[in-house]
């Protein structure tokens, strides 16, 4: 099954499985639960994006039921996957089957998430990944605050239970890879709850990290009411960039991280990719995060001659360390050469590798000024755009 581009990974990466094999039919409905929308989006892929869109997860892999294949290319289309893993019998065969899966590609850290658990914030996966510098395994969890109460089968209460020191487990579970993998080869049949209990059992040191509440794991049809609440508590922010460079001697200019032959370059302190430019302020301009000359001044001799990609990562950090996405971006290039259209498919390619964005979220289209103006009389070049981004609605 080939529904999905895969990302470049670097040496031992931080892979995240997402266990997704399950029927989930307590939810209701007439699809597997992970299948059905929220806020008009497939459950299984917000997961996803949740931890494709972090900067120290460098590749996702889906565990999946083999009857699910269309369901699942449907739900994910065009995001950059690793291939899919099948799942087997219970959640800790399905496990086991994804861990085996990326075997080969030797990561260093593994995340093992729950496809049902569309909202884990940006910062709950940094503090997994931080508290995986302190111990083999780091798990985000809840103190609990509920009194605790013991029933027999006729509901009649027996006990009231100490809360002291008593936590509610919730992924992505994070743990040192090579390590995970022994201690699941290890306890094969040995059904346990999550991937925590395994670790534990075969000796690993594991560390409780804070989790959130709005980690909710979707499971029955209450919880697809509560999980269509959270959806809404994001608010879409716009934001529009403008930039221009006039032509200069040289042979090829930079449009969207692509270059492109020409008679002229673009004269500009980086590599004038104004294209980017624009796209940069329209992103700082989303979040309030001012332009691209407040955080790379012109003036500043380090920046001379420097990839505009440096820029735009930058603006998309500074939309994650909010804890919003970029729901899409629409860039426009006003001149009248060179032609952008054999060239707008590569731009489009290129704007989603730097973002991490899906293909299908990003949008490049030229005009002209029909010769009026500098851009008309090929003085220059100018370009617009503007960024849709979700913002939580604290920030």
């Amino acid at each position: 099954m080939d529904t999905n581009l895969s990302p470049q990974l670097p040496e031992n990466p931080c892979i995240a499985v997402v266990v997704a094999a399950g029927r989930g039919m307590r939810a209701g409905g007439d699809v597997p639960k992970q299948y059905r929308a929220i806020g008009g989006v497939p459950l299984v892929r917000l997961t996803l994006e949740s931890l494709i869109q972090h900067p120290g997860i460098h590749g996702v892999c889906a565990v999946i039921h083999p009857n699910d294949e269309a369901l699942f290319e449907e739900a994910t289309q065009g995001l950059a996957l690793l291939p899919v893993v099948y799942g087997g019998a219970t959640r800790q065969e399905s496990v086991i089957n994804g861990l085996r899966g990326i075997a080969a590609l030797e990561p260093g850290q593994v995340l093992v998430h729950d496809g049902a658990r569309p909202y884990p914030s940006p910062d709950l996966i940094t503090r997994v990944l931080d508290g995986l510098s302190m111990a083999g395994g780091a798990v985000p969890a809840l103190a609990v605050v509920d009194t605790l109460k013991r029933g027999n089968e006729d509901r009649i209460i027996t006990a009231t239970e100490p809360r002291d020191g008593l936590w509610r487990a919730q992924t992505p579970q994070g743990f040192n890879f090579a390590a995970l993998l022994t201690a699941h080869e290890k306890f094969v049949g040995d059904e346990m709850t999550d991937d925590a209990a395994i670790a534990e059992a075969a000796g690993m040191r594991v560390i409780l990290v804070d989790g959130e509440e709005q980690n909710i794991k979707v499971t029955t049809p209450e919880d697809f009411v509560r999980a269509e609440r959270l959806a809404n508590i994001y608010e879409p922010r716009s934001g529009m960039g403008y930039d221009v460079h006039r032509f200069c001697d040289g042979t090829s200019v930079q449009l969207c991280g692509v270059s492109i032959y020409h008679d002229r370059a673009l004269e500009g302190h980086s590599d004038a990719d104004v294209a980017m430019h624009a796209l940069c302020d329209a992103l700082y301009g989303a979040i309030g995060g001012g332009d691209i000359g407040l955080h790379f001044p012109p003036s500043d001799e380090q920046w001379r001659g420097a990839s505009s990609e440096v820029f735009l990562s930058h603006a998309m950090e500074r939309v994650r360390a909010l804890g919003g996405r970029v729901a899409n971006v629409d860039v426009t290039i006003i001149c009248e050469d060179p032609k952008i259209g054999p060239h707008r498919e590569a731009m489009r390619t290129r704007l989603a590798e730097i973002t991490g964005m899906d293909i299908w979220r990003v949008n490049v289209k030229a005009t002209t000024t029909e010769r009026l103006g500098f851009t008309g009389r090929k003085e220059g070049i100018a370009a617009q755009a503007i960024a849709t981004v979700m913002v939580p609605v604290s920030n």
